[in-house]
C-alpha cells in the first residue's frame, strides 16, 4: 500500500489500523470547534490566551487535514470540486482567517467555523441513511411543500379578513398575518399574535388541525423510508 494510499485510507476511516482513531479525532475536532464557538461568545472568555491558542491549534488541524485529503485523493480537482471537498475547504479557510487583522468582515467569515459540522454526516451511518430516506421521498416531501406553502398564504388571507378591524397593528394586511399563519400552521403559537374575535378563533383551529397533518405527513413520509431502507449491514 502507498503512502498516499494509506493516508486516504485512514482519512476515510477504512485503513484497519489507523481508521477508526482517525476518525475519532476528526469526529473529536468537531465537536471542540463547535464548543469554542459557543465559549468564545461569553465576554471572560473572548480574549481568553488559552482560547485563542485552541482556536489556532484547531484551525491549522483542519487545514492538515484538507491539505492530507487533497494530496491523497486520487483525484485531487475531483476531490476539491465535490461537495465533502468544499466543505472541507470551507473548514478549513478559518486557519487563514486566524492570521488576518481582526476586522468586523474577518469575524463574519470565521462564523464558517460552523459548516464543520457538517463534516459529521461523512462518518454517520444514521445521517447517511436519513440522506437516502429523504432521497427517496423528495417528490413526495416536494408536494407536502408547496402545500404548505398554499396553506401558509391561505391561513393568513383567512386570519385577516377576521381579524383587521379588531387588531389592524397585528393583522392589517395579509403580509403582516404571514407571520402568525407560520407559527400557527408550524404548531409552534408563539403568542405574541392571536385572535381574539370568534371567528378568528374557530378560524385558527381548523388552521391548527390542518398544520397538525403538514407535520405528520412527512415524519410519516421519512419514517416508512427508513423502515424500507434498513442498514446495510442488516440487508
Amino acid at each position: 500500500m502507498s503512502a498516499r494510499h494509506a493516508v486516504h485510507e485512514t482519512l476515510e476511516g477504512r485503513h484497519p489500523t489507523f481508521g477508526r482513531a482517525a476518525v475519532a479525532l476528526v469526529v473529536g475536532l468537531i465537536l471542540l470547534s463547535a464548543v469554542l464557538v459557543a465559549v468564545e461568545t461569553m465576554p471572560r472568555f473572548e480574549d481568553s490566551p488559552a482560547l485563542v491558542g485552541a482556536q489556532i491549534a484547531t484551525a491549522s488541524l483542519f487545514a492538515l487535514e484538507y491539505g492530507l485529503r487533497l494530496w491523497s485523493a486520487p483525484r485531487p480537482l475531483r476531490y476539491a470540486t465535490s461537495f465533502w471537498g468544499i466543505v472541507d475547504f470551507l473548514a478549513a479557510i478559518p486557519a487563514l482567517l486566524l492570521l488576518l487583522p481582526d476586522l468586523q468582515t474577518v469575524r463574519a467569515l470565521r462564523l464558517l467555523r460552523l459548516l464543520r459540522l457538517l463534516k459529521l454526516a461523512r462518518y454517520s451511518r444514521a445521517l447517511d441513511r436519513i440522506g437516502r430516506a429523504f432521497a427517496t421521498t423528495r417528490d413526495e416531501l416536494a408536494i407536502v411543500l408547496f402545500v404548505a406553502v398554499l396553506m401558509i398564504y391561505l391561513a393568513a388571507v383567512g386570519i385577516h379578513h377576521f381579524e383587521r378591524q379588531a387588531q389592524p397593528d397585528a393583522f392589517g394586511s395579509i403580509p403582516q398575518s404571514l407571520w402568525w399563519a407560520v407559527a400557527t400552521l408550524t404548531t409552534v403559537g408563539y403568542g405574541d399574535t392571536y385572535p381574539i374575535t370568534v371567528g378568528g378563533r374557530i378560524f385558527t383551529g381548523l388552521v391548527l388541525l390542518v398544520g397538525l397533518c403538514i407535520v405528520a405527513v412527512p415524519a410519516g413520509l421519512v419514517a416508512s423510508a427508513l423502515l424500507n431502507h434498513p442498514p446495510e449491514e442488516d440487508r
